[in-house]
């Protein structure tokens, strides 16, 4: 599928026509996923050196998994506010900040000399990362055509994984063939040389010549005919959406868990060494990115005439990771293991694209950026942040092999959620229609 950004007649008749006004959305497209993946590089490369830091300074298993759940904790906590203050300051100016202030808490990381010293960096590096997404996408979709937000979107999304195999995979080879050091020194260059060719090339004032905007009817979003602005409150008081906040963070939980101790995993249990560990889990992180991309397309495709559908997509992919997770994880080391345990690593997360497309169709347009920023803290605080350092914590007192099996179990929770979302789909599109009334009366006092 070729994707094109469409300039409007104003933009035509002031911007440079042709194959400059083409390439230029794409060079933004691509620098925003190139700091995406930054920004999952640098957070989970500390995976890649959890059996390192274990035995250089006799962490236990939960210190481990506050070392990467404080960057999950920042980013649930700040990408709300952080999101609203973007879009007055400026989107350009934010994601600059971001990402040098990520990148030279990763570079924190690599001199520290103490678990305390690499938790306040890692504490930075959250703090720098925590609005990275919702701002990202806002302005990679500011480029492009509305008929191709939902594949960037997707896409977007799953780029997480994608620089989570990055991470982990490098990281560790780099902290065999050097030092755990220079896993965090490589990914903070990396990210600070991305900066600087965003900073070079991609500006406010290029972003709005090149900006595809056009009248409601073009764009086929009945909820832009006017200025009206919904509450913020409106965010949550449909039932619908609320239980697809906790579905999908729940959801989230174990996609976790999978990215930040498979590495250990494998280390522990399967005897390879840090480097071979993190190679092998990156494949199964891979997993997880390909599963959101294709259960997203399937969802797509078989919710076509029924909207509700999406719900039930959602729940089936909870389950099925469920079954094969918690089936995998009891199992002895082996083939059949691993295949089960991949077949759950590719569902584990596959809930997270219908969830935003539900989210997305059950609020209005005028706070549609803020609902996915409350979904994005949604499922940092109830996954991200919860999962790893949960699991640590009963790592501790279970051992590493039976906290993974207990993992799966909040798929349940998660899918009951999805249940009561379908259940409660019905009152949501009353409660949107509900500030239809509103809409349409601004519209009129526009005019």
């Amino acid at each position: 599928m070729v994707l094109h950004a469409e300039p409007t007649k104003a933009q035509d008749e002031t911007s440079t026509p042709g194959r400059k006004h083409r390439i230029y959305p794409w060079i933004v497209l691509a620098l925003c996923f190139g700091l995406l993946l930054s920004d999952y590089m640098s957070r989970q490369v500390l995976s890649s050196v959890f059996p390192i830091l274990k035995a250089e300074w006799d962490l236990s298993d939960s210190h481990l998994a506050s070392l990467s759940s404080v960057v999950a904790l920042m980013v649930g906590l700040l990408t709300f506010p952080l999101s609203i203050l973007a879009d007055r300051w400026g989107r350009v100016k934010s994601l600059i900040l971001m990402a040098v202030l990520w990148s030279i808490a990763t570079l924190l990381c690599a001199i520290a000399q103490s678990y305390e010293q690499m938790l306040g960096a890692r504490f930075l590096v959250g703090v720098g990362e925590a609005a990275y997404g919702s701002v990202g996408i806002a302005v990679v979709l500011s480029v492009f055509a509305p008929r191709v937000h939902a594949a960037l979107a997707g896409a977007f999304m799953a780029g997480g994984s994608f620089g989570s195999v990055i991470g982990v995979a490098i990281g560790g080879f780099i902290a065999v063939q050097f030092s755990w050091r220079w896993s965090f020194a490589v990914m903070a260059i990396f990210g600070l040389i991305l900066v600087a060719l965003f900073r070079a090339l991609v500006t406010e004032k290029r972003l709005a010549k090149y900006a595809v905007e056009g009248p409601p009817a073009a764009i086929g979003d009945a909820d832009s005919v006017s200025s009206y602005r919904a509450p913020l409150s409106s965010l949550f008081t449909n039932p619908a959406v609320m239980w697809t906040y906790v579905g999908s963070g729940l959801q989230m939980f174990t996609a976790a868990v999978l990215l930040s101790w498979m590495p250990s995993f494998f280390n522990r249990y399967y005897g390879l060494g840090p480097d071979k560990a993190g190679a092998v889990a990156s494949v199964f992180v891979l997993l997880v990115g390909s599963g959101m991309v294709v259960c997203g397309f399937i969802t797509d495709r078989v919710s076509r005439n029924n909207p509700a559908t999406k719900w039930t997509s959602a729940t089936a992919y909870c389950l099925i990771a469920l079954t094969c997770l918690g089936v995998g994880f009891s199992l002895g080391n082996g083939p059949v293991q691993l295949i089960l345990i991949g077949i759950g690593a590719f569902f584990s997360a596959g809930s997270c694209g219908p969830a935003a497309a539900m989210v997305a169709n059950l609020t209005h347009t005028s706070i549609r950026a803020s609902a996915m920023g409350t979904l994005t803290v949604a499922n940092n605080l109830l996954g991200l942040a919860l999962g790893p350092f949960v699991i640590g914590v009963l790592a501790d007192h279970l051992g590493l092999l039976d906290a993974l099996r207990i993992a799966p179990l909040f798929y349940i929770p998660a899918a009951a959620a999805m249940l009561l979302g379908r259940r409660a789909f019905p009152a949501g599109l009353r409660k949107l229609q509900e500030l239809r009334p509103a809409d349409a009366a601004a519209g009129i006092e526009g005019k």
